[in-house]
C-alpha cells in the first residue's frame, strides 16, 4: 500500500517561510507559469504525472537538489505535486510534504494588520492578499460596533471575519474605483449582508450596471463618531475616490501607492494616457499633498514581483507612508507636470493580464462562468503601478 503524503496548508507554509524554517521548496509547474509568478526561493522542477520530468531534470539532477531537504512540493491546484510528491517516495524520501490547494490557495492567503490611530474608537486595520498585493480595509467604530469595508477583494467572507473578530457588523462597503486587476468583492458582500454599496459619483459615467450610492466630492458616511470623507481623485481612472477616514488616514486606492502612483492607461487608453496622468498629477498636487504631512497614506496595493517579494514592507507588516514621508522620498511627486506626463506614459508597464474582462465584470457587462474562471483571471501579482 502506498504511503500516504504529508499535507501542509497555504497557512503553513506561509508560517514557515516568514519563520525562515529550512526547507527546499519545489515548484512542478511548467516553466512559463512559474516564471510569470512564484513564490520566493522555490526551485521550478516541471512535471507531468505521464510525461515525467521536465526536458532539463533527470532524477540525479533531482536527487542532488533533494538532498537538502525536507522537501515541500507545490504546483497549481496540488495535483501534478501530489503525483511528483508519490514519486519521490518510491525514491525513498520520506519527508515529503504537499501543498494543499496549490499556487490557487496561496493566491487567496491574506493577513490582517491593525492600523495604529490614536482614536480609542476608530478600529481600523488593513486586510493584505498576500500573493497579489491588494490591500483592503475595515473602518470602524469601537462604540458602537459598527465597520465599513472599503476595497474588498473576491474572498469577501475574508473583510467579515476580520470585522466579526473586531466584534463589529458590517453596515457598508465601499469601492475606491472600478478595479482592472482582481474582481471586487465589494457589491456581493453588501447583497449578502443587504446594506450600501459605496462608490463615487463618477462611476455614473463607466457604464456600471448595477446599483450603488454615489459619493460626491466632500460627502461622508459615518460609523459611529468616526467620519468617512470622499475625495475624488480621478487619474488612474475617472472614477477614482479616496476615502479620508478620522482626518487623519487617507484610503487612496490605485492613486498613490507608497512606492509609486497608478497607471493610466487601463481605462483612458495608451493613445489617451496623457489625459488620465494630467488628471493624476491635479490630483496629487491639489488634494493629497495638500493634506497635513502627518496624514497617513494607506494605498489599495503594494508591488509583488515574480517571486511574491513585497516592494516595501512585507506580507503582515502595515504597508503605510505619511504624506511628509512620500514628499520627500518619491521622486514622482516632486516633478513638475510636463515630466510627470512624461513619466507616466513614456514607458508602459505590461498590463495586468486579462484586464478588459475583470473590468467588464466589476462594472456588470459581463457575468463569471464560475469559480475556475476567476482563479484563472486573478493568477498572479497585481499591475496597476506606473
Amino acid at each position: 500500500m502506498a504511503k500516504l503524503l504529508a499535507q501542509m496548508t497555504v497557512e503553513e507554509l506561509a508560517n514557515a517561510l516568514d519563520a525562515g524554517e529550512e526547507m527546499t521548496l519545489i515548484d512542478t509547474r511548467p516553466p512559463e507559469s512559474y516564471n510569470a509568478w512564484h513564490i520566493e526561493g522555490a526551485t521550478n522542477i516541471p512535471y507531468h504525472p505521464v510525461d515525467g520530468l521536465g526536458a532539463a531534470w533527470d532524477w540525479e539532477r533531482v536527487s542532488d537538489l533533494a538532498a537538502t531537504g525536507p522537501l515541500v512540493v507545490i504546483c497549481g491546484k496540488g495535483l501534478t505535486s501530489t503525483s511528483f510528491g508519490f514519486e519521490l517516495g518510491t525514491r525513498g524520501y520520506d519527508d515529503v510534504r504537499v501543498v494543499k490547494g496549490g499556487m490557487e490557495d496561496w493566491s487567496k492567503l491574506y493577513e490582517v494588520v491593525e492600523v495604529e490611530t490614536g482614536n480609542p474608537d476608530l478600529y481600523l486595520a488593513q486586510v493584505q492578499r498576500r500573493a497579489k498585493g491588494c490591500l483592503g480595509y475595515v473602518v470602524g467604530s469601537r462604540e458602537t460596533n459598527e465597520a465599513v469595508v472599503v476595497d474588498s477583494t473576491r474572498q469577501s467572507e475574508q473583510f467579515e471575519l476580520v470585522a466579526a473578530d473586531a466584534g463589529m457588523r458590517v453596515v457598508g462597503v465601499c469601492d475606491t474605483h472600478v478595479h482592472a486587476d482582481h474582481i471586487s468583492g465589494g457589491r456581493t458582500l453588501a447583497s449578502r449582508l443587504d446594506v450600501p454599496y459605496y462608490m463615487g459619483s463618477n462611476a455614473t459615467d463607466r457604464d456600471v450596471q448595477y446599483d450603488f450610492v454615489a459619493l460626491d466630492d466632500g460627502e461622508s458616511i459615518s460609523v459611529g463618531d468616526v467620519e468617512i470623507e470622499t475625495l475624488h481623485a480621478p487619474g488612474h481612472t475617472s472614477d477614482m475616490v479616496a476615502y479620508l477616514v478620522d482626518g487623519q488616514a487617507l484610503l487612496t486606492g490605485d492613486t498613490l501607492f507608497v512606492e509609486s502612483v497608478g497607471r493610466t492607461e487601463l481605462q483612458f487608453g495608451d493613445n489617451d494616457a496623457a489625459t488620465g496622468a494630467e488628471l493624476l498629477y491635479d490630483t496629487l498636487h491639489e488634494s493629497i499633498l495638500g493634506l497635513p504631512d502627518e496624514t497617513r497614506i494607506l494605498p489599495g496595493h503594494v508591488s509583488v514581483d515574480t517571486e511574491g517579494r513585497f516592494g516595501v514592507a512585507a506580507p503582515g507588516q502595515l504597508v503605510s507612508a505619511t504624506v511628509g514621508e512620500l514628499r520627500e522620498s518619491l521622486d514622482f511627486l516632486s516633478m513638475d507636470e510636463t515630466s510627470f506626463i512624461e513619466r507616466i506614459t513614456g514607458d508602459l508597464p505590461e498590463k495586468p493580464p486579462n484586464y478588459e474582462r475583470i473590468i467588464a465584470l466589476n462594472t456588470g457587462r459581463g457575468s463569471l462562468e464560475g469559480e475556475e474562471e476567476a482563479t484563472q483571471l486573478e493568477l498572479g501579482p497585481n499591475n496597476c503601478a506606473a
